[in-house]
Order: structure tokens, then C-alpha cells, then sequence
């Protein structure tokens, strides 16, 4: 900040310093207000390591009894600011008076608590803020030094169940009696760990014995490793999960079958560990269990099964049903166990996920047990099971406006409205109805100091099938443990953001299938979308910059060819006829300077720009969408990401087409058309691959790479706009805002011109680090990398080479902060360029350009990747 720029501000910036100054005393003032004297504030709880630290020290945070106050505000305790806000000789009186149920709390309960503590003088006061303010805030921490000493038993019983049984825990107070604060060190001592020397396994069954074998290298357990209880806990329910998969039903249910003994006689350093799988009784053996009755109703209560229903059956499935409103056979496709099969657990949780995902039911009754008299043979191995579902209700409306923000549109509000309509034709099919819109402001084009009205609204109806619409029986192919499930949507939009809006049409039809919880597949027939831009005329109207290069190239080349000016004004050409004729008058072109060859360059851009953007275009294709996704499982701390996804376009519609009468564009080709509308024909790849390490905690280092790649071909001699690339905004390359000037590659033309430039090929690279300050804000410091190229060079040096790419690779860095309140989270991030591949040489490195308080502002909901 200059000195000249705070002596032009001086009251804004004393505002700012005085409220700073204010927040500061306030905070130091007001933490112990209510410590009594001789106790203190708790503050802060040290950790020391004074050896090497282990992957696991983190979590012995968690075993400290005492903890200081939460922080939320400035990273300040809040909550204790606003307990301490609260009348002190009032403290007694709310304690008692939250003890009351919440309908007794009135002024006849206030009053009589005033007069039961001598406080008649206080007898009909409200006590709102004081109430309001103790009801938020939490009372101070006040040090306890006894729960010091049992935290630090506490920590270290949790490292001789990590395996270092010889570890030493201190600890010590440090006390500040004049501000009546104190904090405490932990110092922490791990010393040499407790190997496993030997790992052997007791298993008498033979069964059980081949079983366990045949998974033996998953184990978590070996000789070698770190006697860690955690990693044997996590074994025991590899072991349970892996039994019960195969046939034996509960096993291990009372967690009384499966154990480790280890031998610590000789040695505490090195220990023998054996695992024992038997029962109580070692010569009771393994039962391997089938399936028998499978038992499916459908009530609107539990009592009416089994009284009010009429069975039918269907493919060894019994269903049970008040009324025939669904199909026997619709449910059936949601059964994954079998009569006589195997009994295995997971058939069973997959078989309730199943009805979930119809989203027609819900679960009253989900029941496995033996069949009655299972304590003989040989009801003691057959398992009967019964699901017993309530319809949901038949229909569902949904409101909601969200709030979003965009470089674009600014703050704007978008109403939406859903309703769904289930079991349509009695096998659970759901039609979900949708009206949407978006609503804004964007700066007016023609005058930058005024706004325009800005909208879309949208209209879709999706059908959903639990099945896949095939003409042949798929599940040998596609089993119904994936839930194999299709949609076929048809949806229509209108866009009028700057004047040239756009109408859009789409339909499509779509098959899912989720392999487990982490992978899952999509493809999607006839993928199909026609695109059509309103007021192509006004395109110059709106795209002023577009039209100043225009007009300067225009009043040129008339002073060259003084007819064509005349043609122009006469209505023998209009002004898209001039534009190609100045391009391809080798002549004019031979008589130009450097100066006007490059106005003749952007003028080139412009008519790329405008060809684009204003372009009719049918886009019917097939798509199909890979994930793989780790993230927020509990078994992937470290979690990987990969989306992949290809489509291919245009190959049916060339099938069924003829000449376009017109030629094309000004610089396209000519097209064949469907309906009098160009369709395009391209293949698109979309690879988008993250890592998330996690370590200190809730700290977590991101890396994620996009690569995208799109190859126009037949038809199309350029990606359509709809399915081109372009760079910036708050999910991609942060320093830049969307369509802000970044690329393609390393193109040096007017950068009016090319912000619109887009590319069919797509890197981009973001590292992001995450720091969590309280549970309720964090705070993040980026890098983002990338560009968009073309795979042809356009005349603006924006093909893709590998020998040059690294060189056209624009970067930016900055920080954010994440809100976290309830289920959202609001993200502001601030960016600023690093490196400009779209400058000349010398200035692309933009370090002594920074400017700290002119950032790139970004403002989102939800995290970018």
C-alpha cells in the first residue's frame, strides 16, 4: 500500500485500524472475564516430539481430555466472546434455567429464580440478550491439572496400542497468573517399537482354513510389521467381511471367534503372534449356509403383512402385496440374493441399496435369520430373508432458489421447481418434471457503465426406468448387483445473456451401472442437442470491440476498392459478403504494412468469433462416462479421483443428409445439414484425474490434471462453441477470469480478439494445499497451470507443439478462505497472475506487476476439485 494512496483514504483506513484495534482488545479483554481468580484459561494444549515422529502422532491430539475453547470468529473463540458477553451475576440463574424444559422456560420461571436468589430487584426483566448470549456461547475452559496427568496416561496407553509399548509421555504447565491464562506441553517419546517376529495361524476347520487361505496375501498382519492393535481390528473384519461373503452366516458375531495371542514372555521388542479362528468349543465345526425363503412385501403398514396381502411369486421370489399398483416383475430386478444360493452378506446389503435407488420405497422391515427350529440340522444353515417396503408417496414437489455468483452475470438468483411423479407404469419408473431460471445483470456492451438484463430459464422432463431399456435379457452381461438403470430426458433452454442469446434443445438416452461404491459407468444413445442463436445480425451490435477492429479493416480496404463500399450501401453485399471478399483479395492483402496486417490478423479473429458463436448447430452423439472416485470413503484417507469420458458425434446424422444450399459460413466450409441445421461430427476425450493427501491432521495436498482433446472431422471443420475449451474462472485457472485473456497458446493478437478464441485441446494443472483453521474456516494456497491450443494453426499461433507447449502454459497463484456452514461451503479466492504466455518475452513473468490489493476475485460454493 502506497503512502499516497493512504493519505487520499486517510478516514477509510483509520476505520479499518480503529475497528482492527477494537476486535484486538476486545478479544485479549474479555476471554477471562469470568475465569474466577486463582484458575485459569485454558489456551492451548503443545505437542513436543523428541524423536522421530510416526504417522499416527496426530490422532493423540484426540485423547486430551481438556481443550481449549473453539475458535471460529477471526480465529477468534466466539463462543466464549459471547458467554462472557452475558451478565456475570446472571450466570447462575441461566444455568438453572436451561435445566427446564424448553415449554417452562417463561417470565413466571425467570421471576421465581430472582426471588429463590435473593434478586427481586430483577424481577420482570426479560434477560433476552443475556439469555441469547449464554444459550450461544460456551463457558470458559478452566484448567484442571489432574485431567492433564490422565491425558497423558491417555496418550500413552494410545501409543502402546499403536505397538510402542516402551513410549514416555510428560507433560508440564505453563501458567500466566497475571492474565490468568495457561497452557500445557506434552512432550511425547516414542522410543523403539514392538515388531511382529513370527506370525502363525491356529484354524482348525477346514473350510474356514481354504478360505482364509486363499485371500492370505491381503492380509494386514505379517511378520516384520509393527504390532499395531489397529491394523489386527482392521484384519479381524477383513477376516469377518470375507467369511460371511462365502457362505458363513455371522460369523464372528459376537466377536468371540476370531483373536491374536501374542507371546511377550521372552521378549517385549519381538513378539510371536498367533491368529486363532475356532468357536467356543473347537470341536464344534463351520456351517456353510444357503439362502431359503426370500420374502418381498410391499404395505402401507407393518401390521398389513402378513394379513392384508396376496402372495405371488416369480423366479423363487415370494412377494407379498396390498395391491397390484407395482409389478412383480420390476421388483424382482431389485433382489440380488437367490433361493438355494450361497448365503452372502453382501447380496443382501446390495439387495436393500437396490430398492433405495428406485426411490419408491422405503424400508420398514430388512430381516435375515435362520429358518425357525435353526438350532437342528438342517434349519441350522438356511437363512430366510424378508424385506418388507412402504411406498412412498406418489408425488413430490420441490422448491428452492439458489444464489450464485459468476465474472459474467455477478451475483444472481436462480428459483428452480421439481416435480416427480412415481411408479408411472407400475414398475417403478419415476418422471421428474423441472423449471429453472437464472436471473442477473451483466455490464451493457454498448456503455460499460450500465447493466443489462440477464436470463435463462429451462425446462426438463427426465423418465427413469430401474432397469436398462434393451430388446434383449442383459443380466449375464451386466448383473443386477450393478443396478443397471436408464433415463431418457428432453429438455429445452433459452439464453439472452449479451443479446445473442440462444435456444436450446436437447434429448438424450442414458444407461448407468455402479460396479461398487467406487466405479461406475455411463453411456449415453443418442445424445442430442440442437443449438440455435437468436439476433445473429446484431452480433456487432453487441461484440463492440469485435466491431471497432471491423470498422478500421472496413475503411481500409473501401480506400482500397472504393466499389465494394459502394456495393455495401447499394444492398448488392452485405456486410458478411464484404468480410470474405476482403479475406481472400490476395491484392489488398499484398498492399498491406505490419501495422495493418495485423489489424487485418484480428480481423480474422473476429470473423472466427463470430462464426462460431453465432453458429446453428445439431450435435447427436454418443457418450461414454468412466469414474472411479475414493473421495469421502473412510477407507481412502489419501483418496484417488479419475472421470474419463469420450464422445463421438455426428456419425448417425451422416447417415441421413444432404447439400447445404448456402455454402457454409465465411470461413467454414459448405455443410451438410438435417433439418436445414449443420451437424457437427467430432470425437471429444475428457480425462480429469485428482489425489488428495491427507497428513497433520485435516491437512490435505491436491493435485489434479484435466487433459481434454477434441478432433473435429467430416462435417465440422472446427469444435462447435458448446463443446470447445476456454480457460479462467473460480474452477479452473483462477488468476484469469472466464474468457479473460488466456490463450490459446501463445497467440499475440488483440486480446479483445482473442478472449473469445477457444481451443480443442486442454491442459490444465492445479495444486492446491488446504489448512484448516477451526471447524468452521480453512484456508487455501494454490498454483494453477494450463492453457487451451488448437490442433490446426488458425493464423493466430495457437496450434498445440510439443517442442513449445511448457512455454505457453499460463500460471497463476494466490489464497482463499472456505466457509464451512452446515452442508455448504462458501469460497473466496484471491489470485494473481504469475506467468502470461500471451505477452511478448521480455514481460511474461508478471512478478514485479503484482499489484496485492488488485487481485483476482473468485467467488464460489463448494470446493473447485
Amino acid at each position: 500500500m502506497s503512502c499516497k494512496h493512504f493519505k487520499n483514504s486517510p478516514q477509510k483506513y483509520y476505520k479499518i485500524i480503529s475497528f482492527a484495534t477494537f476486535v484486538g482488545l476486545l478479544y485479549a479483554c474479555s476471554t477471562t472475564k469470568k475465569v474466577p481468580d486463582g484458575e485459569y484459561l485454558l489456551t492451548q494444549n503443545n505437542f513436543e516430539f523428541e524423536d522421530k515422529k510416526q504417522f499416527f502422532d496426530e490422532e493423540l491430539k484426540d485423547y486430551v481430555q481438556q481443550k481449549p475453547n473453539k475458535k471460529q470468529l477471526l480465529f477468534m473463540p466466539l463462543s466464549l466472546l459471547l458467554y462472557n458477553a452475558a451478565n456475570p451475576k446472571y450466570d447462575t440463574i441461566l444455568n438453572e434455567y436451561m435445566t427446564y424444559p424448553s415449554e417452562m422456560r417463561n417470565q413466571k420461571l425467570r421471576d421465581s429464580l430472582f426471588i429463590k436468589y435473593n434478586m427481586q430487584s430483577s424481577v420482570g426483566k426479560s434477560l433476552f440478550m443475556d439469555r441469547l448470549y449464554h444459550n450461544w456461547g460456551t463457558p470458559p475452559v478452566i484448567l484442571d491439572q489432574t485431567r492433564t496427568e490422565k491425558s497423558a496416561q491417555s496418550i500413552e496407553k494410545r501409543m502402546t496400542y499403536r505397538g510402542f509399548w516402551d513410549s514416555e509421555v510428560k507433560f508440564a504447565h505453563k501458567l500466566d497468573s497475571a492474565n490468568k491464562k495457561a497452557s500445557v506441553q506434552y512432550s511425547i517419546k516414542h522410543n523403539s517399537p514392538t515388531i511382529i517376529k513370527e506370525y502363525y495361524y491356529n484354524i482348525p476347520d477346514p473350510g474356514i482354513r481354504g478360505l482364509f487361505q486363499q485371500r492370505i496375501n491381503e492380509s494386514l498382519v505379517r511378520s516384520g510389521r509393527l504390532l499395531d492393535q489397529t491394523f489386527l481390528e482392521k484384519e479381524i473384519v477383513r477376516i469377518n467381511d470375507w467369511m460371511r461373503e462365502n457362505g458363513y452366516y455371522r460369523f464372528n458375531a459376537g466377536n468371540d471367534e476370531v483373536g491374536f495371542i501374542a507371546d511377550t514372555l521372552r521378549s517385549r521388542k519381538e513378539v510371536p503372534l498367533v491368529l486363532e479362528i475356532h468357536k467356543d468349543s473347537i470341536d464344534r465345526p463351520y456351517k456353510r449356509a444357503t439362502f431359503g425363503n426370500i420374502d418381498v412385501a410391499i404395505v402401507d403398514r407393518n401390521r398389513d403383512f402378513p394379513r392384508r396381502t396376496v402372495k405371488d411369486s416369480l423366479r423363487r421370489v415370494r412377494f407379498h402385496k396390498v395391491n397390484d399398483n407395482y409389478k412383480s416383475a420390476a421388483l424382482w430386478r431389485a433382489v440380488i440374493v437367490d433361493n438355494k444360493a450361497v448365503y452372502d452378506q453382501k447380496k443382501l446389503d446390495l439387495t436393500k441399496r437396490n430398492f433405495l435407488a428406485m426411490n419408491n420405497f422405503s424400508i420398514l422391515k430388512a430381516r435375515d435369520s435362520l429358518r425357525q427350529g435353526g438350532g437342528t440340522s438342517p434349519n441350522d444353515s438356511i437363512v430366510d430373508v424378508l424385506y418388507v417396503l412402504k411406498p412412498l408417496d406418489k408425488y413430490l414437489l420441490k422448491g428452492g432458489t439458489d444464489l450464485n455468483y459468476s465474472q459474467f452475470l455477478n451475483w444472481g438468483i436462480s428459483p428452480s421447481g421439481d416435480l416427480t411423479t412415481r411408479n408411472i407404469f407400475g414398475g417403478a419408473e419415476n418422471l421428474t418434471t423441472s423449471l429453472a431460471g437464472t436471473f442477473g445483470s451483466i455490464r451493457n456492451p454498448k456503455n460499460l457503465d450500465k447493466r443489462i438484463l440477464a436470463y435463462e430459464y429451462s425446462a426438463q422432463a427426465s423418465l427413469s426406468f430401474p432397469r436398462l431399456l434393451l430388446p434383449f435379457n442383459y443380466y449375464k452381461l451386466i448383473p443386477k448387483r450393478y443396478t443397471p438403470t436408464s433415463s431418457i430426458v428432453l429438455g429445452a433452454s433459452v439464453q439472452n445473456n449479451i443479446g445473442l442469446g440462444r435456444t436450446n434443445f436437447n434429448t438424450g438416452l442414458n444407461y448407468f451401472a455402479n460396479v461398487n461404491d467406487q466405479v461406475s459407468h455411463r453411456l449415453t444413445l443418442f445424445n442430442t442437442l440442437f443449438s440455435l442463436t437468436k439476433n445473429k445480425d446484431s452480433y456487432y451490435d453487441f461484440f463492440v470491440s469485435d466491431n471497432a477492429i471491423r470498422e478500421t479493416v472496413f475503411s481500409d480496404y473501401f480506400n482500397y476498392n472504393p466499389t465494394a463500399q459502394q456495393e455495401l450501401q447499394a444492398g448488392i453485399l452485405t456486410r458478411d459478403q464484404v468480410s470474405e471478399q476482403i479475406i481472400k483479395d490476395l491484392g489488398y492483402v499484398a498492399t498491406l504494412d505490419a501495422k495493418k496486417a495485423d489489424d487485418l490478423l484480428s480481423f480474422l479473429g473476429t470473423l472466427t468469433n463470430k462464426d462460431r458463436q453465432t453458429q446453428d448447430v445439431l450435435i447427436s452423439s454418443m457418450v461414454y462416462n468412466f469414474v472411479y472416485n475414493e473421495i469421502g470413503k473412510k477407507d481412502y484417507p489419501n483418496a484417488f479421483y479419475f472421470n474419463g469420458k469420450v464422445e463421438l458425434s455426428g456419425n448417425i446424422p451422416s447417415l441421413f443428409n444432404q447439400k447445404r444450399n448456402d455454402g457454409g459460413g465465411i470461413l467454414r466450409s459448405p455443410e451438410r445439414t438435417i433439418f436445414g441445421i449443420p451437424y457437427a461430427q467430432f470425437v471429444k476425450f475428457d480425462f480429469d484425474i485428482r489425489k488428495y493427501f491427507k497428513f497433520n491432521g485435516d491437512q490435505t495436498l491436491v493435485l489434479r490434471q484435466f487433459i481434454g482433446l477434441g478432433i473435429p472431422y467430416g462435417n465440422s471443420s472446427t469444435m462447435p462453441f458448446v463443446r470447445s475449451y476456454f480457460n479462467g474462472g473460480a474452477n479452473d485457472i483462477r488468476a484469469w477470469v472466464a474468457f479473460g485473456g488466456l490463450g490459446p497458446g501463445g497467440s499475440q493478437i488483440d486480446e479483445r480478439v482473442r478472449t473469445y478464441l477457444m481451443g480443442n485441446i486442454k491442459l490444465t494443472t492445479n495444486i492446491e494445499y488446504r489448512v484448516p483453521f477451526t471447524d468452521m474456516y480453512q484456508g487455501a494456497i494454490f498454483t494453477d497451470i494450463g492453457n487451451v491450443w488448437n490442433t490446426e494453426n488458425n493464423g493466430f499461433d495457437d496450434q498445440f507443439k510439443f517442442n513449445k507447449f511448457i512455454r505457453e502454459m499460463g500460471i497463476g497463484s494466490g489464497f482463499g478462505l472456505r466457509v464451512n456452514v452446515a452442508y455448504i461451503t462458501l469460497r473466496v479466492d484471491l489470485a494473481y497472475k504469475i506467468y502470461d504466455p500471451n505477452k511478448t518475452d521480455g514481460e511474461r513473468w508478471r512478478f514485479n506487476d503484482i499489484k496485492p490489493l488488485k487481485p483476482t476475485l473468485n467467488i464460489a460454493f463448494g470446493y473447485p476439485f
